[in-house]
């Protein structure tokens, strides 16, 4: 028995196409496909549009799907027919281009149903990234890497800045711009993000983290521990402690140019080694002797300065 699906036949809205064509339903039986010849001012209507006639979105920010989840889908399409329709845009010629959708068209594809109800709206290319992203945003059906990489392809395919993709997403202008730092990771760390191995908080702590030696070493223990996001937080700022003490200490110890001319001059009189340590408004002066002798030449010089 053919699936009843949601959305009226082509040939309700346009009596100029031919019905010739056939196709077979999930049971493999021949249906009649009704094939559109203009359907350009037919839009803002659910049709019934044969799936061969909707190509996938180029623009598509989803790139992973779970096929155990689609076969699901698939046979609740097979056994119900797919209730919510999907979206398209008419491109000419009797095609269609899918602009939020393509999970239940895949399952409609692997349930081998012939055509499926379809909302036909007017959309450009750029309203065809925002529309693929939002909806896959709304249904929380992106991983944040995806996400991202939509936000980056809107701000670079469509031109728009931070501003105008959080206005058009609904979001504030800051999440959009901590989800493009999310970019900014080395590849193992977005790896451990796509894959849910860490959250989203685990990737921000991490961001700020400069040497790629300490990211690795924290998202080891991560893994290995099931760090909290807290904990995390807690070790970034405890490495960032210990880097800023050792920038102060190198900072302490680096040469001052008046130091190293007294030191010279220093040497030069004693001819040994002579070394000037400042302790803050302070400091030593090592002098440095290797044997009896050369300390009561040293004392020599001393009682004649």
């Amino acid at each position: 028995m053919s699936k009843k699906v949601l959305g009226r036949g082509l040939g309700a809205f346009f009596p100029e196409y031919s019905d010739e064509s056939e196709s077979k339903d999930s049971s493999g039986s021949k249906t009649k496909t009704a094939i559109p010849i203009e359907p350009a001012d037919r839009v803002n209507q659910v049709l019934s549009i044969p799936v061969d006639h909707i190509r996938p979105n180029p623009h598509q920010p989803r790139s992973d799907f779970n096929e155990e989840s689609l076969r699901e889908l698939a046979s609740s399409i097979e056994s119900h027919g797919l209730i919510q329709p999907v979206t398209v845009r008419y491109l000419g010629e009797r095609r269609f281009e899918l602009i939020s959708g393509e999970r239940r068209l895949r399952a409609s594809k692997l349930a081998g149903i012939a055509e499926i109800p379809a909302y036909v709206r007017e959309a450009d290319d750029e309203q065809i990234i925002a529309f693929a992203l939002i909806e896959n945003i709304q249904r929380e059906q992106l991983n944040p890497l995806e996400i991202a990489i939509g936000y980056q392809r809107l701000m670079e395919e469509c031109e728009y800045s931070q501003t105008q993709v959080a206005d058009r997403i609904g979001k504030n202008r800051s999440t959009v711009a901590n989800m493009l730092r999310l970019l900014q990771l080395p590849d193992f760390i977005q790896a451990a993000l796509r894959d849910e191995k860490i959250t989203t908080g685990h990737a921000r702590a991490l961001i700020n983290i400069k040497d790629e030696r300490d990211k690795k070493k924290i998202l080891k223990k991560i893994l290995e521990q099931d760090l909290s996001v807290r904990q995390v937080e807690e070790l970034v700022r405890s490495i960032d402690k210990k880097n800023e003490q050792k920038k102060k200490k190198r900072r302490e110890e680096a040469p001052d140019p008046f130091i190293d001319e007294i030191t010279g001059r220093l040497r030069q009189k004693f001819s040994t080694k002579v070394n000037i340590r400042q302790k803050g408004k302070g400091g030593e002066i090592r002098i440095e002797f290797y044997s009896d002798d050369e300390l009561d030449r040293l004392l020599q010089i001393f009682d004649n300065v």
